[in-house]
């Protein structure tokens, strides 16, 4: 019989216990001389669950009638003096009036907090527990792994068993709750919240006992208060704060993206991110644990709304030029970066679910992966279907990429690049609805070229399957933002599901099609009214707001201008150039020569042709083109006869040289507008 309160609390704790089952055999196999194991060191995020094993493992020494010693790193004076003094005071009576520790033989040492004992960290593997009793067993509990000479040392090696706390996997979480008497409908629920962190679920928990259950982390500010107490507790100063907002925000953070927020301290507070125990190094940056980010994102997002947006837009900034900047399989990261910057979006449950299946990646499609996809959609499509499938990837191969999944192809997308020619584009009666839309509703200009995607699916589930998800939103993402599109499409043939989506995305029905007897629908948008990174920025605020349907209409740029009125707009506007009044009246306020992230800017059509002038003398022969251009518009002299003059040229002479000038700087002005060359200042386009 129980005779003392703190029996009974050790008795309900047991009741209640789950998992570490690897952990607990360890320590039962050391404690009963089954195994060399005399060191066990425990490590992981604060609130996974330390200091509860450390409870589990004093009952079991108990049980098994060893004596159990018990220090509190944080409680203990980093010395080997400091260390004595706590184990002897742990001791109590047993320790007699000696100066120097001594652990019974057979007793159990117990150490919480071990990352507060960093600096007597080599006494301790050198002196102190080398010094113990050969059947002592000793376990180090705390935040960071071991240091190196624990896990080189061919000694230690031997003795010692090193284990990580993972967060618990779904029964396990199931059954924490259910000692916590949550009932069963809201169990899984409370999983996906807390990703089977035991902290967060035990307070999770605690909130559902008094009937509340928040649908998101963000709506329980207690709930991450706590948590961030752990979190938070050792950040030494603002950038390394900042640096952990950065960790929270982004996919991966490198040291170059720290750099663009704490500046020259960006190499320390890198090496303090990657010590946390929630923090992974991996081959592109750190990345932070799940749970972990959810928490700080929400905090930090409460905590300073501007200063959390700020550091957003320097994130989506830095990863837009890194992936523009990039080719091939190097712009994945940065495009998965963009991705989860729109994790609030109504793809985070499935973005979630698959980065809980581990990493994909998306790739370019081999010659022998074809007939597995075409087998996809035939399957799920009809042999209609996939025989346009199979000619459109003959035709245009270099635009299938897939995710891989053991043997096979789990996901996949084709995105058709058109207008180029090919006799498919009739064939196909989705191409051909699509081509008739743009003819009626914004026909291409010379250069311009849209964007299709005509299959996608998955080997499961088709276009409901997670793959097919993650190939579309990656490589749509990379194809928007790399290359100069006036519309793009996405062809759906599962539209109940997809609907949802394509309303968040801004991309609105446009036209449909029969394939073999299954209606397709198809979802557009015009980028010349409502450029890539426009959309980007409205989505990181749909996910926010919840808003969705088309771009709201005072963001929408006007009709894009064809060919002809583009170059009587340009002759127009370097007449008036120095007149922001007048110039702020030209069409070309609503072309990309004057786009800006906040709207048009008159400042920003006069530096696009400026420097579309200055771009001229750089060509062979174009110095003076660009030097007559200059002296009739941009430092004008009064009259194109005195132009003439202060250049030295006949009049006739100036005058061809002017008209030969005009023309080559319409052409250069509509790269610019067809997006094949960015305006001033921004990064160029890689085709």
């Amino acid at each position: 019989m129980s005779t003392h309160l703190g029996d009974l609390l050790d008795h309900a704790r047991r009741q209640r216990f789950v998992g570490r089952r690897r952990e607990l055999a360890d320590f039962d196999d050391a404690v009963g001389g089954r195994s060399p194991r005399r060191v066990l060191f425990v490590h992981g995020q604060g609130g996974i669950g330390k200091t509860t094993l450390l409870l589990e493992l004093r009952a079991r020494a108990r049980a098994a009638g060893r004596v159990v010693v018990q220090v509190d790193g944080r409680d203990v004076d980093p010395s080997p003096a400091g260390v004595q003094t706590a184990v002897r005071l742990a001791l109590g009576p047993q320790c007699g009036d000696s100066p120097v520790a001594q652990l019974p033989a057979g007793a159990v040492l117990l150490v919480d907090g071990y990352e507060q004992l960093t600096a007597v960290d080599g006494w301790l593997r050198d002196a102190f527990v080398p010094g113990l009793s050969t059947d002592n067993v000793v376990v180090l509990a705390g935040r960071d792994a071991p240091a190196a000479p624990w896990r080189t040392d061919p000694g230690w090696r031997h003795l010692m068993a090193v284990h990580r706390l993972d967060p618990f996997d779904p029964a396990e979480s199931s059954e924490l709750l259910a000692h916590a008497g949550v009932e069963p409908p809201v169990r899984p629920h409370l999983f996906g919240l807390g990703r089977g962190h035991p902290l967060t679920m035990a307070l999770l928990a605690d909130l559902a006992a008094t009937g509340q259950v928040p649908g998101a982390l963000a709506e329980a500010p207690d709930l991450i208060s706590a948590l961030l107490e752990s979190f938070l507790r050792d950040a030494p100063s603002e950038a390394h704060l900042t640096g952990l907002a950065t960790c929270a925000i982004a996919w991966v953070t490198t040291e170059d993206l720290l750099r663009r927020l704490v500046g020259a301290e960006a190499p320390e507070v890198w090496q303090w991110l990657a010590r946390r125990p929630f923090v992974t190094a991996g081959p592109h940056g750190l990345s932070i644990h799940d749970l972990a980010r959810d928490v700080l994102d929400a905090e930090f997002e409460r905590r300073s709304p501007e200063r959390y947006r700020a550091y957003r837009r320097v994130i989506k900034d830095h990863a837009l030029a890194g992936l523009r900047a990039a080719s091939g399989l190097d712009r994945q990261p940065h495009a998965q970066q963009l991705h989860l910057l729109q994790r609030n979006s109504p793809l985070t449950g499935v973005i979630s679910a698959i980065r809980a299946q581990g990493s994909a990646a998306v790739v370019p499609a081999r010659p022998d992966e074809h007939d597995q996809v075409c087998s996809i959609v035939e399957k799920f499509e009809g042999p209609v279907s996939a025989r346009l499938a199979r000619a459109w990837i003959g035709e245009q191969p270099e635009n299938l990429s897939v995710v891989r999944a053991g043997d096979g192809v789990a996901g996949f997308i084709h995105h058709l690049i058109c207008p180029g020619g090919s006799a498919l584009e009739e064939r196909d009666p989705v191409v051909r609805a699509v081509l008739d839309h743009v003819a009626r509703e914004g026909p291409i200009r010379p250069g311009e070229r849209i964007d299709i995607s005509r299959f996608f699916g998955g080997a499961r589930e088709h276009q409901r399957d997670l793959y097919a998800v993650l190939a579309g939103n990656v490589s749509s993402i990379i194809l928007w933002l790399t290359r100069p599109l006036a519309w793009s499409f996405i062809v759906a043939v599962d539209v109940g599901y997809w609907a949802q989506f394509f309303d968040y995305l801004a991309f609105v029905p446009v036209t449909e099609a029969d394939v073999g007897g299954l209606r397709h629908v198809v979802y557009g948008i015009d980028w010349r009214r409502f450029p890539p990174d426009a959309w980007f920025d409205l989505m990181r605020d749909r996910g926010h707001s919840g808003d969705t349907g088309p771009p709201p209409a005072e963001m929408v740029r006007p009709p894009a201008l064809d060919q002809v009125h583009f170059a009587t707009a340009v002759r127009a506007a370097l007449q008036t150039l120095h007149r922001p009044d007048r110039l702020a009246a030209n069409p070309l306020m609503g072309s990309a020569l004057a786009a800006t992230a906040t709207g048009p800017d008159v400042a920003r059509l006069r530096a696009t042709i400026e420097d579309a002038v200055d771009r001229l003398g750089e060509e062979p022969k174009g110095e003076q083109l660009r030097a007559v251009l200059h002296r009739t518009y941009v430092r004008a002299a009064p009259t194109q006869e005195a132009a003439a003059e202060v250049l030295d040229l006949p009049l006739s002479t100036y005058r061809r040289h002017l008209a030969r000038a005009l023309e080559h700087l319409t052409d250069l002005l509509w790269t610019v507008e067809i997006g094949e060359v960015g305006p001033p200042g921004a990064p160029q386009h890689t085709r």
